[in-house]
């Protein structure tokens, strides 16, 4: 498939892959510059509609993942943001009786452990998409340059 391919088209569907890594510097330019990039080159070369469709795809299908992954973690941090202004966990409502000085932390009494668990959880599945963001959008870069079909795993395919 490289023999047919031009080097333009080759570098347009590499730069609509590389583009979505415009999120760190653009709100939503994971979406827009691989949108705007593929919208005005499709007609023309269906390798370029093919990556761009990938690329719009596997970030759709990251952005569906990330929201999911924080609606279940909600109801944890919902039980667990009471407990913060809780504060006879840690012994500081006896600090108003200077004379004792009574600060007494005791292990049983501290909550934040079952509730941390699952948000650590969450935010570590979080890391991993993004790592998995970067290391997929990388090698589709480099095989598109190559004049390769990329297909991203974990994609659910919403452009057609």
């Amino acid at each position: 498939m490289t023999d047919t391919l031009t080097k333009h088209e080759r570098n347009l569907s590499a730069i609509i892959h590389a583009s979505t890594f415009s999120k760190y510097f653009i709100p939503f330019g994971n979406f827009i510059l691989p949108l705007v990039l593929w919208t005005a080159n499709k007609a023309e070369y269906k390798f370029v509609d093919d990556n761009g469709k990938q690329a719009l795809n596997f970030q759709i299908s990251l952005l569906l993942y990330s929201i999911v992954l924080g609606i279940i973690s909600i109801p944890f941090f919902i039980g667990f943001l009471p407990n913060i202004f809780d504060l006879g966990h840690f012994g500081f409502d006896s600090l108003n009786n200077f004379n004792t000085m009574n600060i007494s932390f005791n292990s049983d009494d501290f909550r934040f452990g079952k509730w941390l668990l699952p948000l650590g959880i969450s935010g570590l599945l979080q890391i991993a998409l993004s790592i998995i963001n970067i290391v997929y959008t990388i090698l589709a870069t480099i095989r598109t340059i190559e004049g390769q079909t990329f297909k991203y795993p974990i994609t659910i395919n919403f452009i057609k």
